[in-house]
This record gives C-alpha cells, structure tokens and sequence, in this order.
C-alpha cells in the first residue's frame, strides 16, 4: 500500500458551516486518522487560538487536536520569526494574534518595536489605529495577517505564505501534500502556485459555473470532502 498523502484543509466551508459540520466531514476526518495520513486544519481567521478553534469544531461534531489546526496568526507569527528572531512587534488584534506572537519568543511593545502587526479584532481602536501608523512612518514594518477583503466569514487562506508556512510546519513536501478548499483565488490558488494536488468542494462559496472563469484549474472538484478517500 502506497503512503498516504498529506492533507492542508480549509476549514469554513469545507469542514464546518459558521457551526454547523458539513455532512460527512466527521467521517472525512476519521478515514485521515485511520490511515496515519497528516494533516492540518487551515483558517485565515487570526481571531481565536488553535484551542478555541478546536473546541469550537468539537461542538460541531468534529474531534480535531490543537496541534492539527493552523492559523494565519501562526503563519504571521512564523514568518516574523524567520525574518528577525526573538524580536518586537506592536499588534492590533485578539488573543488567536498575540498568544501565537508572544509563542515565537517575540516581545509586543508599542517601544519602538521592529514589526507592526494588524489582524482582525472585534472593534478597532482609532488611538490604537493611529499609534500604529506613527510607528510605520517612524520606520516598523507593517504586517497584516489577513488580505481577504471580505473578511474572514468566507474562509480562506493567506495565499502565498500560508500554503508555504503550513507545510514546512507540518513538514510534508508539497509534491505529497493534497489542499482542499472551497476558493478559487485563495484556497486554491495557494494550491496551484505551492505545487500541490487541489480539491474544490463545492460545499463553501464557489459555484461550479464560476471556476471556468479563473486562468487556473482545481486537480478535481467534488460536492464536499464526504466524497475524498485519502
């Protein structure tokens, strides 16, 4: 029997609906577990902690380990620390952001610090706004952990360094690596320019009359992960 291959997993609309699972992601997820297959669970919501994700797709149904899930927080805070290790940042952003900052071995400070680091919060600060835009002119680099204009209530991922980040996190080569996602221009996207073998599922928000519009194709498009067999 041939090894199986490794997984990167978009989670809303792919695993999970808002709270609600998509049906059969349960079984999905235990035929990963039962062929040793490794995987990661991928948000672009910078909000919440591996932890609290976990919980949350506990509630769902789903039994996923924190280790197993990967945030765009994480990849930020991986990203800083390959660029300048053990440094300082000033963060915009909830405990998902800042527990994964300070877990790099990073110092958040609003003391001349080397990074300024924007992801999403509940409320935004216009004093916190402006005192990071005095920093960036002051001569900080600005990091943002999430490009998505509409939001993470769509899901995704980071397109460029998150595909990259989880990978080398989970440390799998992309050539074994299969993403699964429900976007054309992230999810997927990140698939194709990483060289990984992609899956569309049409469970999240693509359409399948939408994806002859895009100059690149998904490896297959499936109804929901109910159908993959690892």
């Amino acid at each position: 029997m041939e090894p199986p291959k490794n997984y990167l997993i978009d989670m809303d609309g792919v695993l999970v609906r808002g709270r609600t699972l998509v049906p059969g992601a349960d079984r999905f997820i235990e035929r990963l577990k039962a062929r040793g297959a490794e995987y990661l669970v991928l948000t672009n919501n910078p909000l919440y902690t591996p932890g609290d994700l976990a919980h949350r797709l506990q509630t769902a149904g789903l039994d996923i380990p924190t280790e197993r899930i990967f945030t765009s927080a994480i990849a930020t805070a991986h990203f800083l620390q390959s660029q300048k290790p053990n440094s300082t940042a000033f963060v915009i952003g909830e405990s998902g952001l800042t527990e994964a900052i300070h877990n790099v071995g990073y110092v958040i400070t609003d003391h001349t610090p080397d990074y300024v680091v924007l992801g999403e919060t509940h409320t935004y600060n216009l004093e916190l706004i402006t005192k990071a835009i005095r920093l960036v002119a002051a001569g900080a680099h600005f990091i943002a952990t999430n490009p998505d204009p509409s939001g993470p209530a769509e899901g995704g991922l980071v397109p460029a360094c998150g595909a990259m980040a989880a990978m080398n996190f989970l440390g799998v080569h992309s050539e074994n690596t299969v993403m699964i996602g429900d976007r054309m221009d992230t999810d997927i996207v990140a698939g194709v320019e990483s060289g990984m073998e992609t899956v569309l599922v049409l469970s999240g928000v693509t359409h399948r009359d939408e994806i002859h519009r895009f100059p690149y194709q998904p490896g297959r498009v499936l109804a929901s992960v109910a159908e993959i067999d690892p």
